[in-house]
């Protein structure tokens, strides 16, 4: 008989102990103090992980299960969910993973609450933190209110992507890329190109590199769909359209170099240390 593979936990029974007990701690210490406890724990779950495993799980999966893991607990304690998480979020000394935690804890008390009124100003606080750990975190735990009440969240992001802070217009196209917890966009696309579509102009380097990621990933979701947008911002004369699309094919050209070349109009496409050139077709670098 062969001996059972022993699955992968990222919160072990051990971790979900400590959390239950620092649960029940919320309403009875300081704040300070259960921040301080959270960010030992998360520490701790982080040095719990197998070498081989930790490119793929990082602080982000950590605080994204805790939050699953601590939301029901708080509840049962009584204790004032959305008023703790932003005291948390509010104290830019606290450990910004923490105060990410914060931001995961708002974002199930949405998708139980549809409070988005309330839920929402979170949001635009954390697109432009100063800490991109805090940024970046929040532009993946927005997926789950955008999955849940779609149109409601249109209407929002039509306001993050006409925003005069970069850093908004940014988050609005990092949090509609097509990574792994937003697979529902597979099926409804329209959702984010109706949105970033208001970026394909867009002239400020941060939120634009963002805008060329995402249509790469889009590239290898539905090729057809997104090259015949890309191949639209190549061709309408404004340079910063050409820059996504010219960015937008990063992916593409390694199996399409002669294609992506004639789109661009150019003979060698550079991206990083790799280069393609109609001579050779290969990466050199």
């Amino acid at each position: 008989m062969e001996p059972k593979i022993k699955m992968f936990q990222l919160i072990t029974s051990t971790h979900k102990k400590q959390i239950t007990r620092l649960a029940q701690q919320f309403s009875m210490v300081d704040i300070s103090a259960v921040v301080s406890d959270l960010t030992k724990l998360i520490e701790k779950i982080r040095s719990d992980i197998p070498e081989r495993k930790r490119i793929s799980f990082g602080r982000y999966s950590i605080i994204k299960k805790m939050g699953f893991e601590l939301y029901p607990l708080i509840l049962e304690t009584g204790f004032a969910i959305f008023d703790f998480s932003l005291a948390v979020f509010n104290n830019p000394n606290y450990d910004q993973f923490v105060r990410s935690l914060a931001i995961q804890l708002v974002s199930i008390y949405g998708t139980e609450t549809k409070d988005l009124k309330k839920v929402l100003p979170f949001f635009e606080k954390a697109s432009t933190d100063e800490h991109w750990e805090v940024r970046e975190c929040s532009a993946g735990f927005i997926g789950k209110l955008t999955k849940k009440y779609p149109i409601e969240m249109h209407k929002w992001y039509l306001t993050m992507v006409n925003s005069e802070n970069p850093l908004q217009r940014r988050f609005a196209s990092e949090s509609l890329r097509p990574v792994s917890d937003n697979r529902w966009l597979y099926k409804q696309p329209e959702f984010a190109f109706s949105v970033i579509k208001y970026l394909f102009k867009e002239p400020v380097a941060y939120p634009r590199a963002s805008v060329g990621n995402n249509l790469s990933d889009w590239m290898r979701i539905d090729e057809k769909l997104t090259y015949k947008i890309v191949e639209e911002l190549a061709k309408n004369g404004d340079k910063n359209s050409y820059w996504i699309a010219y960015r937008a094919c990063r992916n593409l050209v390694k199996k399409e170099p002669i294609m992506v070349m004639d789109m661009l109009g150019v003979d060698t496409y550079k991206y990083k240390d790799r280069i393609y050139s109609r001579n050779n077709k290969n990466t050199i670098g």
